[in-house]
């Protein structure tokens, strides 16, 4: 078995695979002030939960787009798992041809969900991912990583609104009726979800527009993905372990 943890702002995200199967997954929230032994205690905990013994894990992958928890997390798998893990970085083995101006400044999640549409799907395409950020990966015909474009997510902009504007309350996010709300939480969700959804189909075509054909699957991924995918007119597929599948697929190349 080999655990696989992407490192996110608002969420770590853990699977375990057996070959390339995923037998569990888990999501926990990013806490930056937690200890070795606190993430220790927790990944033994759900170990525990879900019949896995720290003795079947025989190695790890890490991403993170956290620098502070890196050597937390690295510290947390040689002491609790008993394993160094491969952190996904300048150096590994990725498959992927960045044509970025600087490849270190892509974000590492960013590179895992490339590497993994590109063995599931083939290219060209766009990879939109609903995290933190939201990002849109763009992957030619020939496999190789062109760049992409990086907006605030859809939780910090809610929250932005929220705290900026006095009268408006915290909502749930969930897609509403109409687009016409009849309420304050109503129309917010319908600004926010349809909103979000206009600028995703907006990106898109100007994505497609750039690389110069319409043949282009577009994916979607992370924790919103659902919720906003569902509403628009661009996105094909769901892939919510996307990034998942490119961390077992780099440690299977390195």
């Amino acid at each position: 078995m080999i655990l696989v943890v992407d490192v996110g702002n608002t969420n770590i995200v853990l699977g375990v695979y057996q070959g390339k199967k995923l037998l569990h997954d888990f999501r926990i929230s990013t806490a930056r002030q937690s200890t070795v032994d606190e993430y220790g205690v927790l990944i033994h905990n759900l170990f525990q939960m879900s019949n896995i013994l720290v003795s079947q894990i025989e190695g790890v992958i890490v991403s993170s787009v956290v620098p502070p928890l890196v050597g937390v997390v690295e510290e947390m798998c040689n002491k609790y798992i008993g394993k160094a893990p491969l952190i996904v970085g300048p150096g590994i083995k990725t498959g992927l041809n960045l044509r970025y101006e600087n490849p270190r400044e892509v974000g590492a999640d960013r590179i895992v969900n490339a590497v993994a549409a590109v063995e599931q799907y083939g290219g060209p395409l766009i990879v939109v991912d609903f995290g933190t950020a939201t990002t849109f990966d763009c992957i030619d015909r020939d496999g190789n990583y062109l760049g992409g474009a990086i907006v605030p997510g859809i939780g910090i902009a809610t929250e932005a609104l929220v705290q900026r504007a006095s009268k408006l309350p915290r909502i749930e996010l969930e897609k509403p009726k109409k687009v016409i709300g009849r309420n304050t939480v109503h129309a917010m969700q319908a600004g926010i979800v349809y909103g979000y959804a206009g600028q995703v189909d907006g990106l898109v075509k100007r994505i497609k527009a750039e690389m110069g054909t319409d043949n282009v699957k577009v994916i979607a991924t992370g924790g919103l993905a659902e919720l906003i995918a569902s509403e628009t007119e661009s996105i094909e597929e769901i892939a919510p372990l996307l990034t998942l599948e490119g961390l077992r697929i780099i440690y299977e190349r390195n």
